[in-house]
């Protein structure tokens, strides 16, 4: 049965005659809940029938938003159901994202494939809101296919003002710059280094990294909407790097990334997330756990990461995650998978050096199985404490699974706390960890999660490639907080780290400050 005759209400103007195209395809997806992280909201609109998005089970209300990437006139919906349909739910646009008007309802679903045409509905964010189910699970769809049009974008941005150069160390500058306006939206600005593009970025700053020491750069920035129009490029600033020798090298990190699909897959992640790697160019690879999904065996490690992130295994630092814990027996995949690489002592916690900086790898598999382990050393602890008392290397980055503070799904890990205390009390100047399916990055903290300039930068990047989580309220510590895929670029010297996220399209989505080491 169609569900059109049903949902279709009267205040509905009839849709104009024109050729409409299909809009919701490939498009970003935000949710309310997803049931796991195969059954994300990308599958929805990933154009493949055998894929599917599942909120959690046994909950109302739940919502699904599609961005449709620029305003857009909806003329047509259509909905291909999974089993666990819903018997009642409404359709709602929106300009912003925020405010939403309903489109239209239905009070009495039956499943199968409801055809909505006859629409006039306009905005650019579409969004689902089920709010009865009919059977005990969640809501699941195969498909949400969006057709409609959208109008022809011929006018550029506005050019940029107020193009300034900050922080500059021997191998960085940090550039800042007003934001341009446009019509319909800017999507991103190019920035230019004597007259050529050299990185894109989504906010209007960026770090320039990898410089030679005592030289002078010449910038300009120019902004970009999602059309492609492109405005001219703002008034230049000239800046020099600082003098001396910088020991800088360039790496990339991430977790929570191979998830059992393939490039073939439209929606997959983490053969996108690879390709990232490559354009950073890193010296090394760090992962922070849940390298391959579900269960982390070697035969998945063989039909998916390797693949993919697989081709950088001989410059690979990685640690272990939960989903490497729950192959039997636990972490066989993972050991068989790195061999030596993971485990150069015979632990799955280790350290390693490059240039002034000594890194710590460790299995946070340890610490979340108590409520409190202060009366006790686990000797993973003591091991720290010793490989931190012999380190003699002037900046210190340690990285392993579950994050001690994080505003994503898992939320904060109380069961680190004698971890997180042993890293603050050791001036370490970076963590990493995975975790939360999202992008996290904090402050300076203190063991208490206290603004301290004196305590390490915490980043949560499990943004690799596998689904995404809703976030919660942010931490008043938090400096960024994003639900999206991508890759963390490090840039570090002899005395200082700078760390970027560059985004699925290579646009960077996030610059920290340049820090000293402690």
């Amino acid at each position: 049965m169609t569900a059109a005759v049903l949902l279709i209400p009267s205040a509905v103007s009839p849709a104009n005659a024109v050729a409409d195209v299909l809009l919701s395809q490939g498009k970003p997806v935000a949710t309310s809940t997803q049931e796991s992280s195969s059954l994300s909201g990308a599958k929805a609109v990933d154009g493949n029938t055998k894929t599917r998005w599942a909120s959690a089970v046994s909950a109302d209300p739940q919502w699904l938003r599609v961005d449709l990437g620029q305003a857009s006139t909806v003329h047509r919906v259509k909905i291909t159901w999974e089993a666990a349909y819903a018997k009642r739910y409404r359709l709602e646009i929106s300009d912003d994202g925020t405010h939403f008007t309903t489109i239209t309802t239905v009070d009495n679903g039956d499943g199968g494939t409801d055809d909505v045409p006859g629409l006039n509905a306009h905005g650019r964010y579409l969004r689902f809101v089920g709010t009865t189910r009919a059977t005990k699970y969640g809501y699941s769809f195969w498909e949400l296919q969006a057709y409609g049009e959208q109008a022809v974008d011929n006018e550029p941005p506005s050019t940029p003002n107020g193009l300034a150069a900050g922080t500059t160390t021997a191998s960085s500058i940090a550039l800042s710059w007003q934001p341009a306006t446009d019509n319909i939206g800017v999507a991103g600005y190019d920035i230019l280094r004597n007259g050529q593009p050299v990185a894109t970025s989504a906010t209007t700053d960026y770090t320039d990294t990898g410089l030679t020491p005592d030289t002078q750069y010449t910038y300009s920035v120019r902004a970009k909407d999602a059309a492609g129009n492109t405005s001219p490029a703002s008034t230049t600033v000239t800046a020099r790097t600082k003098a001396g020798s910088t020991g800088a090298f360039v790496l990339a990190a991430a977790g929570d990334i191979a998830e059992q699909c393939t490039a073939s897959d439209s929606g997959c992640v983490h053969p996108k997330t690879a390709k990232l790697v490559d354009q950073i160019n890193p010296v090394a690879v760090i992962t922070m756990g849940d390298n391959q999904y579900d269960n982390a065996t070697i035969s998945d490690f063989r039909n998916y990461y390797d693949k993919t992130w697989g081709r950088f295994k001989n410059i690979t630092h990685p640690i272990p995650g939960n989903h490497e814990h729950y192959d039997s027996p636990e972490f066989a995949g993972y050991h068989a998978y790195f061999g030596t690489i993971a485990t150069p002592h015979g632990k799955n916690y280790y350290s390693w050096e490059l240039g002034n900086w000594h890194f710590i790898a460790l299995d946070s598999n340890d610490f979340t199985t108590h409520d409190d382990l202060a009366e006790a050393d686990p000797p993973q602890i003591a091991w720290l404490k010793e490989d931190l008392a012999t380190n003699t290397k002037g900046c210190i980055a340690a990285y392993y699974h579950h994050p001690r503070w994080s505003s994503g799904d898992h939320g904060d890990n109380k069961d680190s706390i004698l971890l997180w205390q042993t890293l603050v009390n050791a001036k370490v100047d970076l963590v990493l960890n995975g975790h939360d399916h999202d992008y996290e990055r904090f402050v300076p903290m203190n063991a208490d999660g206290k603004s301290d300039p004196n305590g390490p930068v915490e980043i949560v990047g499990g943004s690799g490639g596998a689904g995404l989580y809703d976030l919660k309220a942010a931490h008043a510590t938090t400096a960024k907080l994003l639900k999206t895929h991508g890759v963390l670029k490090l840039s570090m010297t002899d005395t200082t780290f700078q760390t970027q996220l560059i985004g699925l399209n290579g646009t960077t989505l996030d610059s920290s400050p340049t820090y000293s080491c402690h």
